[in-house]
């Protein structure tokens, strides 16, 4: 078995351990930053504790719990905020790995700030990146900001919702060309790959067979990376 991680991990997604914060927002709840993905379906798979995530869709908001054993997911354009109710860990799923950290995630700043694309990155900057050991207090600040977006998502209807999306779009058609290329590199290259196997395998060629590895990786390269909703240990999408 090979101790790197030589090879994209199936299908070109992301993977990530969170602990979910165990602070109070603005609105009394305790856990992460509301926010929007415009290009990536996101996937929980609950590890421990509890809680439960709230979602803002055309069709309304819920809240699903989230305890031992549950996997959830959602597609973009979904806003979705993380509650912890005691101890929420959580493995995530990301597709397109790669995009999230290319800023495809759009935080639910009020209005003004999401029209002011140096006010949107003042607003969500943290400190060092977010590297393990940054000062976690710039994460909840950017977190209570949003919530206090988000609420006025949810009390605003439809509307609202719309106007939000529209906004995410425009402060982030800068980043389009650099997000193709690296979907390029990554999912949509895992796609190509099963579309060329399944053409070798219809001539009854099976030399991509012969050309299998193994992979592993020991542990996560980084621990307590400041995310959106709480802290991360990452692993390599590939090397």
């Amino acid at each position: 078995m090979s101790d790197r991680f030589a090879a994209p991990l199936p299908g070109g997604v992301g993977v990530s351990r969170l602990r979910v914060y165990d602070t109070v927002a603005p609105d009394g709840l305790v856990g992460g930053t509301p926010h929007v993905h415009l290009c990536c379906t996101e996937g929980y798979v609950v590890t421990d504790g509890e809680g439960a995530v709230q979602t803002l869709t055309t069709s309304g908001f819920r809240e699903t719990p989230l305890r031992p054993g549950a996997v959830v997911w959602f597609e973009p354009g979904t806003v979705h905020r993380l509650i912890n109710t005691g101890g929420l860990g959580i493995v995530v799923l990301m597709q397109n790995s790669g995009l999230p950290e290319a800023g495809d995630a759009v935080l639910t700043f009020p209005p003004d700030v999401l029209a002011d694309p140096g006010a949107y990155a003042a607003a969500a900057a943290l400190p060092d990146g977010g590297a393990p050991g940054a000062d976690v207090r710039a994460a909840y600040r950017r977190r209570d900001l949003a919530v206090t977006g988000f609420q006025a998502l949810r009390s605003g209807g439809p509307a609202a919702l719309a106007a939000f999306h529209a906004a995410a779009v425009t402060l982030r058609q800068p980043l389009l060309a650099r997000w193709r290329q690296r979907w390029e590199a990554g999912a949509g290259r895992a796609a190509a790959s099963t579309g060329s196997q399944l053409d070798a395998l219809e001539r009854g060629d099976p030399g991509h067979l012969g050309e299998a590895g193994v992979y592993a990786v020991d542990e996560p390269v980084e621990r307590g990376r400041l995310g959106m909703c709480g802290l991360l240990d990452t692993y390599p999408a590939a090397v």
